[in-house]
């Protein structure tokens, strides 16, 4: 969806929010705007403004905490905006950065996350980011220069890609920009957009020779579109759900990420076990006695899938018959190229219609934004309420001591630190507080599993896009946003070469990011798929690189931890030292067991035709016997 403002579109829009533009809009002389005056209306744009300046206090208007970018000529005018009026900014090392910290930014504080870039290479730069947050539901606003259009327009301008065009598939929809006087009502208007329904990443286009066209200006701000709801298809969900022979269990998503405590109250509602999705660690305290971590299937949590299933110590007794999906897109990743098992009847909740009964099918579909379903379920506690299951919870407490078993007393490999060894210290050591970014590293599916979350927006990671490099910028957009809270994030060598740089905006704006660093000179995610399909590796071998140096380069600390070291001790120093803290952990997988990629791995085979498996077995035979070069 894009949203081009002519005249005609920008009364369209206009409509769309509910609000016209009300008093006289006048003026394109260029150069000269007075000073701001606001009328006092709270949230309205008033005044003779140029476009940047038109800009900057719609964002002002907004409440925006940060935009993260770097300036260029086609926007050089409205930076220059920001700085005098006010508008907080971060100037990141790349534009893939600039987008990942305002992904940060939106999945950190649950408000829209603000880039800024120019056309051409800044747009083609931010495209990974802004996919990211398009397929992880991120709100983001994109503010885009462009190249000069109509009478302003010339032949073969610099950067003179197709900006538009560049931005429909990594967006909700673009808002292309015509008139200096459709400004500030499009950029408020992205911000409704990114956040409502189901959020992602909105871009507004603006050529650069309306940053200093002027018009007067009198934009209130934009009304906000209702949530969808159907009361039919609720009474229908109560039904299933009051059922007393059913055993409900919930798999929730990131769409109940501002819901917790009303998720929490329906689950002892209903005495089900909650899972969530990666996205949606958090959800839930993952302490409390109904809580059994991310996914339900044999590629998660083996809290979670143990609990969805017949308690084999009471056959008597039935597994999941019921799930209440809310809030959840039923994702490749999430659900381990889609191995969740299907319970014999499913309840779909979610705001965005075209996700229900997508991948798993639904008994019943509800759209629904997740806290207004979760409180109206509250309002029929009568019907709902069920005794306390002592033994569903005794059964959870178990498991959940045994996972606690295996995250301790690892002993050293030959190759390095068991990367499980450092996330059971981490989550030992860290306050239930901190926000912890992963990465695209074999070991995110570890730390899903074994990283405890107690609160919400604490846990994240590149789910969708699986855009490697994501957490080092994302986490200094959190930081940025959250300067009191401890900001850590855990990536592979691999993942940390795609954004290192960001190293040099964590020093210069004194950001104190803690930066695991899971050092085994390859794409170790890589090794394990191929290895199993191929005997060998190709292509994934990584160069020794001198950490320390490259620490102190950047200006920024350093810590080492090595097999040798008592790792709880050490994580703790690491997490005390001051300021942005690079940390070289030694790791070696071993013989270390991923329920993630041995799941995928089995669901992958079992999709391939008797003739792909056929090949598959051949080769695999072959270069058992005669084995391959590795790399």
């Amino acid at each position: 969806m894009d949203w081009p403002l002519s005249r005609r579109g920008f009364a369209q829009l206009s409509a769309l929010g509910g609000a016209a533009l009300g008093a006289h809009l006048a003026g394109t002389g260029e150069a000269q705007a007075g000073p701001f005056k606001r009328a006092g209306e709270d949230g309205w744009v008033v005044g003779h403004l140029t476009g940047a300046q038109a800009i900057a206090e719609a964002l002002r208007a907004e409440g925006v905490g940060c935009v993260y970018g770097i300036p260029g000529a086609q926007e050089n005018e409205l930076w220059d905006e920001f700085k005098s009026r006010g508008v907080p900014y971060l100037l990141s090392a790349h534009e893939y950065g600039a987008a990942c910290m305002a992904d940060g930014y939106a999945r950190v504080t649950g408000r829209p996350g603000v880039l800024c870039v120019v056309p051409g290479p800044g747009v083609t730069n931010a495209l990974t980011g802004l996919g990211e947050a398009l397929l992880d539901s991120s709100p983001v606003v994109a503010l885009v220069g462009d190249v000069a259009n109509g009478e302003k327009a010339r032949p073969f301008q610099v950067h003179s890609l197709d900006t538009v065009a560049l931005l429909k598939p990594v967006t909700k929809c673009v808002i292309a920009v015509t008139d200096v006087r459709q400004i500030p009502e499009a950029v408020r208007r992205a911000f409704r957009v990114a956040a409502g329904g189901e959020p992602g990443p909105v871009a507004v286009v603006v050529p650069f020779h309306l940053l200093i066209e002027a018009a007067d200006f009198r934009v209130p701000p934009p009304a906000d579109v209702p949530p969808p709801w159907d009361d039919a298809a609720f009474e229908k969900a109560v039904q299933l759900l009051a059922d007393p022979r059913q055993r409900v269990g919930i798999y929730a998503g990131a769409g109940c990420m501002s819901a917790t405590a009303a998720l929490t109250a329906v689950a002892e509602l209903l005495q089900a076990p909650v899972a969530t999705s990666v996205s949606g660690k958090g959800v839930i305290d993952e302490r409390h006695p109904l809580a059994v971590g991310w996914g339900y299937g044999p590629h998660g949590s083996e809290v979670a899938q143990r609990a969805f299933e017949r308690d084999p110590l009471h056959p008597l007794k039935s597994g999941v018959t019921t799930l209440l999906a809310i809030g959840v897109k039923f994702s490749e990743v999430s659900t381990g190229f889609y191995g969740n098992p299907r319970p014999a009847r499913v309840v779909h909740v979610d705001i965005n219609p075209a996700n229900l009964g997508k991948v798993m099918p639904a008994d019943v579909c509800v759209p629904a934004d997740a806290g207004m379903f979760l409180a109206k379920l509250l309002a029929c506690a009568d019907r709902l309420r069920r005794p306390a299951d002592a033994l569903l919870t005794a059964r959870i407490a178990k498991e959940k001591a045994e996972q606690d078993r295996e995250s301790t007393g690892i002993a050293p490999n030959a190759c390095g630190l068991d990367p499980l060894a450092l996330i059971g210290a981490l989550r030992r050591q860290l306050p239930t507080s901190a926000a912890v970014f992963t990465d695209v590293t074999a070991s995110e599916h570890l730390a899903a599993e074994y990283l405890r979350v107690a609160c919400p927006r604490s846990f994240f990671n590149p789910v969708d896009n699986q855009a490697m490099g994501w957490s080092l910028p994302a986490a200094l957009g959190a930081q940025r946003a959250c300067p009191a809270r401890l900001v850590v994030t855990l990536m592979g060598d691999g993942c940390f070469l795609m954004s290192m740089q960001e190293l040099a905006t964590a020093a210069r704006e004194g950001l104190p990011v803690k930066v695991f660093l899971l050092d085994d000179h390859a794409y170790h995610y890589m090794q394990m798929l191929q290895d199993a399909a191929y005997r060998r590796t190709t292509a994934t071998k990584l160069a020794r690189l001198d950490y320390r140096a490259l620490a102190t380069g950047f200006g920024v600390g350093y810590h080492e931890i090595t097999p040798a070291d008592n790792v709880d001790a050490a994580v703790q120093c690491a997490l005390a030292l001051p300021g942005p803290v690079l940390v070289r952990v030694a790791t070696g997988y071993g013989t270390r067991k991923i329920r993630w990629i041995d799941a995928v791995r089995k669901r992958y085979a079992k999709d391939l035709s008797a003739t792909q498996k056929a090949r598959f077995a051949a080769r695999i035979a072959g270069r058992t016997f005669n084995s391959g070069v590795s790399d």
